[in-house]
């Protein structure tokens, strides 16, 4: 166990580092533009577009960049700009559907998903959920506070020192929150890795698989992207996939299920230091990617199109 949570400690600092190489530079950056004409000339050219989805033009930053790096970029982009709450919880559920495409899709192409589906299936369910719930939620006005991060005061920062410094202190905090969170993630994962409990939950999952149209050989694949993601768990899934000859069918029902909910704890818990509810955020992931499974399946199996096309697998070697 001590060794466990030395290798995730290691691990957790490692992680921390790597991503903070990517949150810092992107939080100093966009702090810094926010106090030049070019944000705002950015910010007025797509406000519309923005406010079908609830946002307001800023937004459109952290959704730029969490869907071409990641999550942890867009949230360093969060983390300098005055959102509601309702805006900050529509931007992660949109992220949380819709978040590193290139990486993720590449995984999603190596087993043989077609790039179509997964464009239309993430992008389509962020868009969607972003315009359902800015219609139906009515509350959330009040302005978000990003934990130790606090609003911007009203006073205004002026002069290349101040505004650096300004930038610096907000980047610097936000590597601190993200420490906060990934390093006892990372622990609580290499214990469940060195403890063998992927397989025990793989083999509790076989049951989930099975009520939403999937055999049980699908199980590993289920598991992995659900505890690490579709970009950590890349290896795991691909090599259960080659492993446990999961069909065409099976395959294309897991990834529908994965491109909605995967990675739910990490991708949930990330998002605490903005200060918005998790838990409807997980529910919200957790019940589209049941009720869009189920839809998928039914609907194939009414027509019968994966059995005309097959059912072997076709992942790249």
């Amino acid at each position: 166990m001590i060794n466990s949570i030395k290798k995730g400690f290691q691990v957790g600092i490692k992680t921390t580092w790597t991503l903070g190489k990517i949150i810092f530079p992107v939080t100093l950056i966009v702090a810094v533009l926010q106090y030049t004409p070019i944000l705002p000339w950015v910010i007025k050219l797509i406000a519309p577009l923005m406010r079908l989805f609830g946002l307001s033009g800023d937004a459109a930053i952290p959704l730029v960049l969490g869907n071409f790096l990641n999550l942890y970029a867009s949230i360093g982009a969060i983390l300098t700009l005055d959102l509601t709450v309702k805006e900050v919880f529509i931007l992660a559920v949109m992220l949380s559907f819709s978040h590193n495409l290139i990486v993720e899709s590449g995984v999603a192409l190596k087993v043989g998903i077609k790039l179509w589906l997964v464009l239309v299936t993430r992008l389509g369910l962020a868009f969607v959920s972003a315009i359902v719930i800015n219609l139906v939620w009515q509350g959330g006005s009040e302005t978000a506070k990003y934990g130790m991060i606090q609003a911007q005061s009203d006073e205004q920062v002026s002069g290349i020192g101040s505004i650096l410094l300004a930038a610096i202190e907000k980047a610097g905090l936000g590597i601190l929150q993200l420490a906060l969170i990934v390093i006892p993630l990372m622990i609580v994962i290499q214990i469940l890795k060195d403890l063998q409990w992927l397989k025990k939950f793989s083999k509790g999952m076989s049951p989930i698989t099975r009520s939403l149209g999937m055999n049980e050989n699908t199980s590993t694949t289920m598991a992995a992207g659900l505890l690490f993601g579709l970009a950590y768990g890349a290896g795991v899934v691909i090599q259960a996939v080659e492993e446990d000859g999961v069909s065409k069918k099976d395959l294309t029902l897991a990834f529908i299920f994965l491109m909605a909910c995967h990675a739910v704890v990490e991708d949930t818990l990330i998002f605490i230091p903005l200060g918005i509810p998790v838990w409807p955020l997980f529910l919200i992931r957790l019940g589209v990617a049941i009720a869009l499974t189920l839809i998928v399946g039914f609907i194939w199996k009414r027509s019968g199109i994966m059995s005309r096309k097959g059912a072997e697998p076709t992942y790249e070697k």
